[in-house]
């Protein structure tokens, strides 16, 4: 199923998407890799308050390229970058700061599931090779936040229009892409192996016959 999501978004909007759904995003987004998620979840872990508002909103793993052009950044690039290495700080900050959507590529950890599934957000998968294209997508540059940290790991606040497509990867119940598709495969390998009358059990390997652990050859 498409659907167009509003930012900010509310949990109970966000609980009706399901695996598989396809969605695109308008609105406010906040880009954020390495270094940003780590300042910004010790920055709350000290009880302060972030310079940006998380809230019903979206974190995107993404290290956009921007050119300054008589004063207004402009972006030139926005592409996803991988997002398991978020999962940990991830689902702090969707606990703690209740994001609700989270953007990047690849999937995330169980850590990041569960958090999802407790507070009501998704993770959406973005395509890799497309950051002229999402790049478009963004429609103005609203703010810039820990520029010190160096250009793709500053906090951009970015303002897009139908950001996508994106795929939900992680819903808010627990399921998840990855899963899906592996119990397709694990589905269809049993099926072709019964047409081929392929015993699972059975060892195919004609020769050199050797026993595991050992190094005497059969």
């Amino acid at each position: 199923m498409e659907k167009e999501i509003r930012l900010p978004v509310s949990e109970e909007e966000v609980r009706k998407l399901k695996v598989t759904d396809i969605v695109y995003v308008s609105g406010i987004v906040h880009t954020m890799r390495d270094m940003g998620h780590r300042r910004a979840v010790e920055m709350i872990n000290r009880g302060e308050k972030l310079p940006f508002n998380l809230k019903d909103g979206a974190i995107w793993h993404c290290g956009p390229i921007a050119r300054k052009v008589n004063d207004t950044w402009e972006v030139v690039a926005a592409g996803p970058t991988s997002s398991s290495r978020f999962t940990e700080l991830g689902a702090e900050l969707v606990r703690k700061q209740h994001v609700r959507l989270t953007i990047g590529k690849g999937t995330m950890g169980k850590s990041m599931v569960d958090a999802l599934r407790e507070a009501g957000g998704v993770y959406l998968v973005a395509t890799g090779g497309c950051a002229v294209l999402y790049a478009k997508q963004v429609v103005k540059v609203e703010n810039v936040f820990w520029l010190d940290l160096g250009m793709p790991e500053a906090t951009w606040v970015l303002r897009v229009n139908k950001l996508g497509p994106l795929v939900v990867g992680i819903d808010s119940h627990g399921n998840t892409l990855e899963q899906l598709v592996l119990e397709k495969v694990d589905k269809n390998v049993n099926t072709i192996y019964a047409e081929e009358k392929i015993d699972l059990l059975r060892s195919y390997v004609w020769w050199p016959k050797k026993i595991p652990g050992s190094t005497k050859i059969q």
